[in-house]
């Protein structure tokens, strides 16, 4: 009896050794190596296994300070996510639907924007492959997705947008209907080459890394190039944003905008009173000493006129900057519904961005997403 016991529990040690390795094989311990390290985002990293399967690693999807982390794995072949309790697709991503409208810019980046073939909010999409294409279908927003024309387009992947948290509803609702998805955080970079480095965890999703890469290096060129153009004798005082319910939010001086405008020749006339973490709500008689003080004031809200930028801040209009002309927006290039090309194409093109704000600093040369919105009167 003593030998038949002595059996049973190491036929039974075996099972759970054997079982506990393929609960290690099965989670994201498995990826533990870097296949792709970003080298100006933060918010992502690329691993794989033994076999080169890959793992995109999002540690930061969404807004906030908690480090909540969302992943996706990209297996060859299905023998391989056997097991595998993650979201994960396996082989070629041929049907991608885009929750917001600059992964569609990345996907067009790399040469695969025939692959999306729903969005959300079509009519705010400015990429004309998308417009011209009645095939696209228009998946809905946020909690008020329609499941029904979502399921009928059969992506084999929906890269997701998130403010603050997951949505645990649609989320819920894409698992029981296995449609794999992952959030992506390029929004909440503050580089603007970190934003346009995203590209390459979304060709790695589409299976082209190589290619997102190739072309990631290129912006990174280009932009080193304008940048390093820049010749910084006079560097004019600049104002940002409009005040949103009273309160006017400036942007601490590691924000994306700031980058872009000390990168090109420009001065934050707000530097080194909100450093780091986020915008800072001011007054708005601190504003209207501020504007008074710029030489130029960038990215008025929605406004395209100067008739708009009367009503939207009345008390602001007889400021010098307003009285010379020298308010620019970034809203140029934008759809009927008012979708801005400065949110989707501009993600992927931040040296264009910089040549613009290059140009608004230097008062000369054409502008491609800004506009001067009026002249003085």
């Amino acid at each position: 009896m003593r030998i038949i016991w002595n059996i049973c529990v190491a036929i039974i040690t075996i099972c759970i050794c054997v079982g506990c390795g393929a609960v290690s094989k099965s989670n994201n311990e498995r990826f533990s190596v870097v296949a792709y390290e970003p080298l100006y985002a933060s918010g992502f990293v690329i691993a794989e296994d033994e076999d080169e399967n890959t793992l995109v690693r999002v540690t930061r999807p969404w807004q906030g300070d908690a480090l909540v982390e969302q992943t996706l794995a990209i297996f060859a072949e299905e023998e391989s996510a056997v097991g595998y309790r993650g979201q994960y697709v396996v082989g070629d991503v041929e049907r991608v639907v885009c929750m917001s409208s600059s992964h569609v810019a990345m996907l067009d980046a790399i040469g695969a924007v025939d692959r999306v073939v729903g969005v959300s909010g079509k009519e705010y999409i400015i990429n004309s492959a998308i417009v011209a294409n009645d095939a696209v279908v228009d998946v809905g927003y946020d909690s008020n997705l329609d499941y029904e024309a979502l399921v009928s387009l059969r992506p084999d992947v929906v890269l997701m947008y998130g403010v603050t948290a997951e949505n645990s509803a649609v989320t819920q609702k894409l698992r029981e209907l296995r449609i794999p998805y992952l959030y992506l955080g390029d929004y909440t970079e503050q580089s603007p080459l970190g934003k346009a480095e995203w590209v390459v965890a979304v060709s790695e999703i589409v299976g082209c890394r190589e290619r997102g890469e190739e072309v990631f290096a290129a912006i990174a060129e280009r932009y080193a190039a304008v940048r390093s153009g820049v010749v910084a004798e006079y560097r004019p005082k600049v104002m940002l944003n409009l005040p949103y319910q009273d309160v006017w939010y400036m942007p601490s001086d590691d924000s994306y905008m700031v980058q872009l405008v000390e990168d090109a020749g420009g001065d934050y006339i707000y530097k080194g009173k909100n450093p780091a973490g986020g915008s800072k709500g001011i007054s708005l008689e601190e504003a209207l000493y501020l504007v008074g003080s710029a030489d130029k004031w960038l990215n008025v809200g929605q406004v395209t006129t100067m008739a708009e930028l009367r009503s939207a801040a009345p008390h602001f209009t007889e400021c010098d900057v307003v009285m010379r002309g020298e308010v620019y927006n970034n809203n140029h290039r934008r759809s009927a519904m008012g979708g801005s090309d400065f949110w989707e194409s501009a993600i992927v093109r931040p040296d264009v961005v910089l040549q613009d704000l290059v140009n608004v600093m230097r008062g000369e040369g054409e502008l491609y997403y800004y506009h001067k919105i009026g002249d003085a009167e």
